[in-house]
């Protein structure tokens, strides 16, 4: 049987460095075209200007249609602001391709994106782009227990059926669903997060491919309440679901063992928390 370690190895390969040697020279060579597109933007600007034809601001955007255009901005700021969003998307890219994504629960990939969008990322670099996903790479284990242990943390202690101590056989959760005339509905929110966390979670320690968010178990229980309105149960390979009109969800685990795997890494981060198997 693989060991935690192995799983998440398996998920989360460094990207290798011809890749990285190819991403960097072109985006390298992508933003010198770029820089000398918007200079000879300039040089035209002044020769239609000079004939009484305005800049190019004036005459190359659509006809009271003006949303904008970097490549129109002066030469420095728009260097900086285009040069920016090139990289974040670069980075985004990194990241999915990382498997880094895969071991992240809802709230570590918040901060990942949110930190994208600050006006100082670091430049795609080799240098950048090896320290940051070596780093990730070191800190992968922890990133997976954090995100465990968030969802366990996240259950609320109102319901007997969860324990304080470790994942049960079964979880209570509320706000999963709604109901109305209509009959059962998905809800939007952090609880779907969290069951989309469990699921990934519970599919890494058994060494599954993770389903992305299009095929995620939220997905196919929204699928699923969406054609069975009046129906309140739904299983799948990792989970038995039974939802109520007030909202609770009643999920029971199906693999048994890969539960008490998630019971080591909370028994890891609380000692004591449970008996000695």
């Amino acid at each position: 049987m693989q060991t935690e370690a192995e799983v998440l190895t398996e998920h989360t390969d460094v990207i290798c460095s011809t890749s990285i040697e190819r991403i960097v020279t072109g985006r390298n060579a992508a933003l010198a075209q770029i820089e000398t597109l918007i200079q000879q933007l300039d040089d035209i600007s002044t020769l239609t200007r000079s004939i009484g034809g305005k800049m190019a601001l004036g005459w190359a955007m659509k006809q009271d249609f003006r949303c904008g255009c970097w490549l129109m901005e002066k030469p420095e700021a728009a260097m900086k602001a285009i040069t920016r969003n090139l990289d974040r998307s670069i980075w985004r890219d990194l990241m999915k391709k990382s498997g880094m994504l895969a071991i992240m629960d809802a709230q570590a990939r918040d901060q990942w994106y949110n930190s994208l969008e600050k006006d100082d990322i670091p430049a795609v670099s080799e240098e950048n782009i090896l320290n940051t996903f070596e780093q990730l790479h070191l800190n992968k284990g922890e990133v997976f227990e954090r995100g465990v242990i968030n969802v366990f943390k996240g259950l609320s202690w109102d319901y007997k059926t969860n324990s304080p101590c470790k994942f049960g056989a079964k979880i209570i959760v509320a706000g999963l669903v709604k109901c109305d005339r209509w009959g059962f509905g998905l809800n939007w929110g952090w609880q779907r997060d969290r069951l989309a966390d469990l699921e990934r979670m519970l599919m890494l320690l058994d060494g599954k491919p993770v389903p992305d968010n299009r095929a995620d178990v939220t997905r196919r229980l929204g699928d699923h309440i969406h054609a069975n309105r009046h129906s309140n149960r739904y299983e799948d390979e990792m989970f038995a679901i039974k939802y109520f009109q007030k909202g609770t969800a009643h999920i029971t685990f199906r693999r048994p063992e890969l539960v008490d795997k998630l019971n080591d890494i909370i028994a890891r981060h609380y000692p004591g928390a449970l008996a000695a198997r």
